[in-house]
């Protein structure tokens, strides 16, 4: 699976962005999908996860509320859609692909896109 991450920028605090990951390569609906970050100076850490047929989505307590995760399997895309963004969000986020447990290790990882949130 080839994954390819856009949708970042640079965007006021307050305001939304909405991150899309093209899959190609394979059946994109067999699956699990992840989202992460790695903001400077940090590990990269879990936000957002959604599962092969769409029926279960998880978002991180720090973001539930603000961030919200969707798929469209006939696009073989997921989103990532971040409201009222603050500037410690800030980071760039990466899309990733689970053959198996969404809780587990990913098996395909996207470039990555650029989150700037200015004060």
């Amino acid at each position: 699976v080839q994954l390819q991450a856009s949708g970042g920028g640079l965007v006021q605090a307050g305001g939304s962005l909405r991150l899309s990951c093209a899959a190609s390569g394979r059946t994109f609906s067999n699956y699990g999908m992840g989202w992460f970050r790695q903001a400077p100076g940090k590990e990269r850490e879990f936000v957002a996860a959604i599962s092969w047929i769409g029926g279960g989505t998880f978002v991180k307590d720090s973001w539930k509320g603000r961030f919200t995760i969707s798929r469209d399997n006939a696009k073989n895309t997921v989103y990532l859609q971040m409201n009222n963004l603050k500037p410690e969000d800030t980071a760039v986020y990466y899309c990733a692909a689970a053959a198996g447990s969404l809780w587990g290790e990913y098996d395909y990882w996207g470039q990555g896109t650029q989150v700037t949130v200015s004060s």
